[in-house]
């Protein structure tokens, strides 16, 4: 059976205002900063990748080191595919990562526990919005704790 949200996913690839504004290219993980940034080669450069819509939890924050293991066990060392809409503040690729079974890895981490959805920066996607729901049911990775803090929230203490 074809899980739910795999249709939401389906959708975002295929609506055309999002198509106009991808580039899309192939390269191998070399690096797992954290949850949510990681470093690909491209051009034989390493190019620094921060996975749009989500945001998990920090290095040195409840989760954080998991949320980087589960991160490192889904991508490091493989070949993937980066649908780059460009660039944040900091000049790291704002990027949906797909495996080479076509598995978007910045909802297969919401959809596991391991990251919020970033409603600040993808306010409408509905297909991150319900796979973090599930997850919360599921008391899935983060959810186990009952008052997990959001990295923003995380970060603007530090």
């Amino acid at each position: 059976m074809v899980p739910p949200w795999s249709f939401v996913v389906l959708l975002t690839f295929l609506t055309p205002s999002l198509a106009a504004t991808v580039s899309e290219y192939q390269g191998e993980v070399v690096r797992v900063l954290d949850g949510d940034t990681i470093e690909v080669l491209h051009d034989h450069l390493p190019t620094r990748i921060r996975l749009n819509g989500i945001d998990c939890p920090e290095n040195g924050q409840a989760y954080g080191t998991r949320a980087k293991q589960a991160a490192s066990e889904l991508v490091y060392g493989k070949q993937v595919t980066i649908q780059a809409y460009g660039k944040d503040k900091y000049g790291r690729t704002i990027a949906d990562v797909l495996l080479a079974n076509g598995t978007n890895v910045n909802y297969l981490l919401v959809k596991d526990g391991w990251c919020w959805w970033y409603r600040k920066y993808v306010p409408g996607n509905t297909g991150l919005e319900g796979l973090e729901h599930e997850a919360r049911k599921a008391r899935k990775g983060v959810w186990t704790d009952p008052k997990p803090v959001p990295p923003w929230e995380w970060r603007k203490r530090k």
